[in-house]
């Protein structure tokens, strides 16, 4: 398997810093947003943080996630890191696809169905079962996801747990 050069390497790294950081940014930022849903002042601008939730999901986010998967799938095939050679790395791989998931089937459709429902009933969207639970989803998931992200930062830089052991194959 064809290995990187110090600068391939390098480059790559930088591009998963700079997606890293573009999720975990845009996140605080969704949180944020979603702090300022518990009392807005007019239904106009209900359905503008909820919009802009929803913005920084579709173009930051989501985009940043697929990027930061990539070059992580980059880094693992093209250094010494592999795909199961260390246990951080199995760590951070298994929080990352935790995120995926949690993102795509929970936190993206809750932020649609709450921007749509406060476009729909505007300030009334608050007397709304339906639109309490899913904006108290987006609140609570995006500051999970900012805690996740947060962890797997820190794994990045501590690289707290060693290499797996080889084991040798046996001869019969």
């Amino acid at each position: 398997m064809a290995r990187f050069s110090l600068r391939q390497k390098n480059w790559l790294l930088s591009a998963h810093i700079g997606f890293a950081a573009l999720w975990t940014g845009a996140v605080l930022s969704m949180f944020l947003l979603s702090l300022q849903n518990v009392t807005p002042n007019s239904g106009d601008v209900l359905y503008a943080l909820n919009s802009a939730i929803n913005v920084l999901d579709d173009y930051i986010v989501i985009p940043a996630a697929i990027g930061s998967v990539l070059t992580a799938t980059g880094l693992c095939w093209g250094t010494n890191y592999g795909f199961t050679k260390f246990y951080w790395v199995i760590a951070k791989w298994v929080l990352t696809t935790g995120l995926v998931i949690f993102g795509t089937f929970w936190l993206f459709p809750w932020g649609n169905s709450a921007e749509q429902l406060s476009a729909l009933t505007g300030l009334q969207a608050l007397d709304s079962p339906a639109y309490a639970f899913k904006a108290r989803g987006v609140l609570v998931g995006t500051l999970i996801q900012a805690l996740c992200l947060g962890v797997i930062i820190g794994i990045s830089v501590l690289k707290p747990w060693g290499r797996r052991p080889i084991t040798q194959p046996t001869q019969d």
